[in-house]
């Protein structure tokens, strides 16, 4: 079969006539050519999936089970609503569904110094504009507010509330309202192993060993006395230990019929 020949298009890109065999042009079929050469940007993961769920304190109102959707955003309550339209002729009924009016908005959070992404109701951004500000809506103490913000708003919360600016807030309402200043949580090894100079990775470490071990757990100094007292209850337990295993072997066992019974050696 003879070349194709392509006229000649007077253009930018083709300045000359260009000739194809049938394979070429075949082939060229199958090559995907991009509109763009610009690099395409990758979608913003959601912000209440980063933070750790293993963290977050459990949301005290569960998971929403009819729409499952409003797990991952901010809904307020919204759900899909069903329903009839009804024609003005003959009035026709016919059932229908109304979405929530949901959109995905980028939110500025001063707290964080970051965006929040993040799906919500129009009604929930007309409150988050009233209110001034995602952090404004996020920290509300009402219990209404803490049903509306669903577990994707619980996370957030949690995860603004970490932040130093909003730490130091809760303790100026603190010095405000009278309260003395809320004492943080100490992880800090007690007065007796830090003085011996003792590294949290060790006794964590030991510990571990201890429950492989099957060692038991002493809290407090021993005493004079108590040393007998816990040498005889370990021989106690060891020897009901070794008087269980004897009774296994010698469990009852019923013969066929069921009547008369029989002792295994």
């Amino acid at each position: 079969m003879p070349p194709i020949r392509i006229p000649t298009v007077p253009s930018r890109c083709c300045l000359s006539s260009t000739t194809f065999t049938c394979a070429e042009i075949l082939s060229s079929r199958n090559v995907i050519r991009p509109f763009s050469t610009t690099i395409y940007l990758s979608r913003q993961k959601p912000s209440h999936l980063t933070v750790p769920s293993d963290q977050v304190p459990d949301y005290p109102y569960g998971r929403f089970r009819t729409y499952k959707q409003a797990n991952q955003g901010l809904f307020a309550g919204s759900k899909i609503r069903f329903g009839n339209t009804v024609a003005e002729d003959h009035g026709n009924k016919s059932r229908t569904s109304w979405l929530p009016n949901r959109h995905a908005k980028r939110l500025w959070s001063p707290s964080l110094n970051a965006f929040i992404r993040t799906r919500l109701t129009a009604r929930v951004l007309r409150t988050i504009d009233r209110l001034g500000g995602i952090d404004e809506y996020l920290l509300g103490s009402k219990a209404q507010r803490i049903k509306d913000l669903g577990p994707a708003g619980w996370a957030l919360r949690w995860k603004i509330m970490q932040t130093p600016a909003v730490r130091e807030r809760f303790a100026r309402e603190r010095a405000a309202l009278g309260l003395p200043p809320k004492e943080e949580v100490q992880t800090s090894l007690p007065g007796e192993l830090a003085a011996d100079g003792v590294a949290p990775e060790a006794v964590l470490s030991e510990v571990d060993s201890m429950l492989e071990r099957g060692d038991e757990f002493v809290i407090g100094e021993v005493r004079e006395g108590e040393e007998v007292i816990i040498k005889a209850d370990a021989e106690a337990i060891e020897e009901a230990g070794e008087a269980s295993k004897e009774v296994e072997f010698f469990m009852e066992e019923k013969d066929p019929k069921g009547d008369a019974k029989t002792l295994r050696p």
